[in-house]
């Protein structure tokens, strides 16, 4: 699942393959596509893009034409913002009008002959976009472009019942850590060496007395600044021990880092330097288990105090080539149909299923048991007639010998 590098590395392929590009015409919509429309049209925009967590904006903007300098009664007149949220599979690409990819839901068509076209493809259809959107009110600062803000939202609201649940459930709350996803949840806490199942308020309350110092840093003007500008600004802070809000923020920037050598859910690209910087995210011999929202984590040691109730730590399997995380999906993603679930029904439902499969398990076993001592009954009982018969022709034998001849 796209997290908050790889929506940073996909405005970056957005101002990279589309700097100096003009578009033109309607922005178009697949047929499949549940997602609004878009009412956008104009004769001539650029196309720029800029991210924050776990969104992407693109903001379109109408030129006017050099020769008339007047816009056209139907073009677009002021710019448009499109929030972008990736879901499960989202990226952008940028080919030819005859290489548009299958899974293409929203297009931008180019203004030259030949035309090209970027599209936001999504294979799995959890994407979703707004037409003159803002970047989500209930989503947190960015933990890779605002960290002074991260850093101080956090701790200034640890009295939140959020942080009342573990460590590992609280790093994946956009409300607080904004970009955080599975894969880099799992990074973090390996490297912090905390173990997934304590309570977050424990582990952030030690953070408190020294949070002051950390948080009076100037805040960067822009959010969308690139990664070797804000590493140059923050090498200073870096700590020989970072704390795990430091490391909220360092190791996503590791993976901006891998520029196109990271994520990559079309696997296009050699997966092997993603694979090699992975510590603890489906590397063998590491331990996983699903928290009390069903989503996997992985691990190394004891767990923890807040470890879910009936479950047990799996091993991942050695035997797979590609990088998978068993409950989010692969991060090399394979397209498949599953069935939706209702939104906020994935615990009750998950936990019906394995009440059910439990049920099932003990039923069947429980038949086979009692299948097992009837017929032991049954081959007893055979078995005392045949020996009762036995006795009696061994007695009828005596009698007929005991008589005078």
């Amino acid at each position: 699942m796209p997290e908050g590098p790889e929506l940073h590395l996909a405005s970056q392929f957005v101002n990279h393959f589309c700097a100096g590009v003009v578009f033109s015409g309607k922005v178009e919509k697949s047929d499949v596509s549940k997602n609004v429309e878009v009412p956008f049209a104009c004769d001539s925009y650029s196309i720029t893009a800029c991210s924050r967590g776990k969104e992407v904006r693109l903001r379109l903007t109408p030129i006017k034409e050099e020769e008339s300098n007047e816009m056209k009664p139907t073009d677009a007149s002021q710019p448009m913002d499109i929030i972008f949220r990736f879901g499960m599979s989202g990226f952008f690409r940028f080919t030819s009008e005859n290489e548009i990819l299958k899974h293409s839901h929203l297009l931008f068509y180019t203004k030259e002959k030949p035309r090209r076209v970027l599209s936001f493809v999504d294979i799995r259809r959890f994407g979703s976009w707004e037409p003159n959107g803002s970047w989500q009110a209930d989503r947190g600062p960015c933990v890779m472009f605002e960290y002074p803000e991260f850093r101080s939202n956090v701790l200034a609201n640890l009295s939140d019942k959020a942080f009342d649940k573990p460590i590992c459930e609280v790093l994946l709350n956009q409300k607080y850590f904004n970009g955080i996803g599975n894969y880099l949840r799992a990074e973090i806490l390996y490297r912090v060496k905390i173990p997934p199942f304590v309570k977050a308020r424990t582990v952030l309350d030690n953070l408190l007395p020294k949070s002051k110092a950390n948080v009076e840093v100037k805040a960067e003007d822009n959010q969308c600044q690139t990664p070797e500008i804000t590493l140059s600004k923050k090498i200073k802070q870096k700590k020989e021990r970072p704390d795990i809000l430091d490391l909220c923020h360092f190791v996503p920037l590791e993976v901006v880092k891998m520029g196109g050598k990271g994520y990559d859910p079309e696997q296009s690209n050699d997966y092997s330097s993603f694979k090699g910087w992975l510590q603890c995210y489906c590397v063998p011999g590491m331990k996983s288990m699903r928290d009390h929202n069903g989503r996997t984590i992985w691990f190394q040691g004891d767990p923890g105090p807040m470890t879910p109730k009936g479950l047990k730590s799996r091993r991942k399997k050695t035997n797979k080539q590609n990088v998978e995380d068993s409950d989010e999906k692969p991060i090399v993603e394979k397209e498949e149909k599953k069935p939706k679930r209702k939104k906020g029904k994935d615990t009750e439902h998950e936990k019906d299923e394995a009440t059910e499969n439990s049920t099932l398990a003990s039923e069947e076993y429980e038949s086979k048991t009692l299948h097992t001592d009837k017929k032991r009954t049954e081959l007893e009982n055979e078995a005392a007639a045949v020996e009762k018969g036995s006795r009696k022709m061994n007695l009828r034998s005596r009698k007929v010998k005991s008589k005078p001849s």
